[in-house]
């Protein structure tokens, strides 16, 4: 009930009074809280060594959002959501995008009925989504996006996600290049030039999942993902292959692992990802994690983590990341 009192007050904010009066607002407030105390240990690999530690307060994709749907007949609804990145550590963004404190993450707007849902704007990839939650330090230092590519946000998109049937879900969507070099061949392109295609299959305690990307970010990728739950375990898996506009090339395996004890869950992850670069040379990036979170109650967790990523060049020198953390995170 709080959530449903504190929307129209938000929306307000953002909405002429007359767009208010024309009808009930139905959605919800939602959005959490990341913040952790982090030790940074780098090492470039070189001789003399050029090694940098030091400490820092992050805040871990924390965000804040307003969703909802609104029927608009019998069987069909309108749907939206507008979600924004918040930083709870300064309170601005050290992204490319500028300093402001919000920082675009999913919106959109669109349909939803008997026959699936499509709508647009911008949103995480089908490719993306279909990691579904086996990256189990997902916005920290081990995140699977520091090692992997497929991670992407795409802007101006549609996107269309079939019913489920039998287990079975299919979602496809599309990137619209509006003069910008979407399939990265040095040229702008238009109509609609990049794709993320993805079918997934659940059955009780069974995940898979099979997804590719064409000419988004650059690059051609496909992804495979499985996930099994037996009792208190929770196994990943994930196989991909990445060809990029440029020559260059990789494809790597992601294991996890999460065991829950009681408030407890003991949790560790291993990723590697071999290839080439655009010149042919050889290349390595390895990322390691473990963890253990606490439950403290429904919505707020407590957790430590170590993560070491690592990538290996050409001339066998090793860049090595060791990042050791103690944080919480509050969901509302």
């Amino acid at each position: 009930m709080m959530k449903k009192a504190l929307l129209p007050l938000a929306i307000a904010a953002v909405l002429p009074v007359s767009a208010m009066a024309m009808g009930p607002i139905d959605g919800t407030l939602y959005g959490k809280v990341n913040l952790s105390v982090d030790s940074y240990d780098f090492d470039d690999g070189s001789t003399p060594a050029n090694n940098e530690d030091q400490m820092e307060v992050n805040s871990n994709a924390s965000r804040i959002g307003v969703k909802g749907k609104t029927e608009l007949s019998e069987g069909l609804h309108a749907i939206y959501k507008a979600e924004f990145e918040i930083y709870v550590d300064d309170g601005k963004s050290s992204s490319s995008k500028g300093s402001d404190t919000f920082e675009q993450r999913n919106i959109y707007v669109g349909l939803t009925g008997s026959y699936g849902t499509v709508f647009a704007g911008r949103h995480d990839t089908p490719t993306k989504l279909s990691q579904k939650k086996i990256d189990l330090f997902g916005d920290l230092n081990g995140d699977i996006k520091n090692t992997f590519e497929g991670e992407n946000r795409a802007d101006n998109v549609v996107v269309y996600a079939s019913p489920t049937m039998n287990g079975f879900q299919a979602t496809a969507a599309f990137v619209a290049a509006e003069d910008s070099d979407v399939d990265g061949d040095g040229n702008p392109d238009d109509g609609f030039d990049g794709s993320s295609i993805g079918i997934s299959y659940t059955n009780d305690n069974l995940y898979l999942s099979l997804s590719q990307d064409s000419d988004v970010d650059a690059q051609d990728l496909t992804r495979f993902v499985a996930q099994y739950q037996i009792d208190a375990l929770k196994l990943g898996f994930m196989y991909q292959d990445s060809d990029f506009q440029n020559g260059a090339e990789e494809d790597g395996y992601f294991v996890s692992a999460a065991y829950k004890i009681d408030k407890v869950t003991l949790k560790a992850q291993y990723g590697k990802v071999e290839g080439e670069d655009a010149a042919n040379l050889d290349r390595e990036e390895e990322t390691l994690s473990l963890g253990v979170d606490y439950k403290l109650a429904k919505s707020t967790k407590a957790f430590v983590y170590y993560t070491e990523n690592t990538d290996k060049q050409t001339d066998n020198t090793k860049d090595t990341e060791k990042t050791m953390g103690v944080g919480m995170e509050h969901k509302f």
